[in-house]
């Protein structure tokens, strides 16, 4: 993980890269959960049974919105701003999910700071290129322009 003491010394990393997560494991338990949470039932998602016969992954995947909600909890695993009092989710450009994630798989975020802004009082907007990666797979399962704002 790296350590910023301001967000000065966050911009500083602007054009690079952040850091790439530890690999986490995407279960049906929690396919199944996020099904729950969304409403989203599809069968390709929660019905190992039915995805092993019709589906041409012959498994469950999950929901694409699942592996772009693993970001805040990845992210937090790359990196801090120790002078940060608040961040808020500000939402995502360019979005795209470029490869199924069947049920057992492993992800990982790759994270690159690729634009920042100032923003009143003591913030900034920042813009970073977020590529899942999928374990075993030239593919990312998902790539998106993740937007932050931070506060000292």
């Amino acid at each position: 993980m790296k350590t910023f003491s301001t967000l000065a010394d966050f911009q500083a990393q602007l054009g690079q890269e952040i850091g790439v997560s530890p690999w986490v494991t995407i279960s049906q338990e929690q396919i199944n959960a996020f099904a729950q949470a969304t409403g989203d039932h599809q069968w390709i998602h929660v019905d190992p049974e039915k995805a092993a016969r019709y589906s041409p992954f012959k498994t469950t995947i999950a929901h694409g919105f699942l592996t772009l909600s693993l970001a805040p909890k990845l992210m937090a695993e790359l990196y801090r701003i120790e002078s940060v009092k608040m961040g808020v989710n500000y939402g995502a450009n360019k979005v795209r999910f470029t490869a199924p994630v069947p049920a057992g798989s492993r992800v990982r975020l790759h994270l690159i700071l690729t634009e920042v802004e100032e923003q009143v009082p003591a913030g900034i907007r920042a813009t970073a290129l977020a590529t899942f990666e999928l374990e075993g797979s030239d593919k990312p399962a998902c790539v998106a322009e993740l937007i932050t704002l931070l506060f000292e």
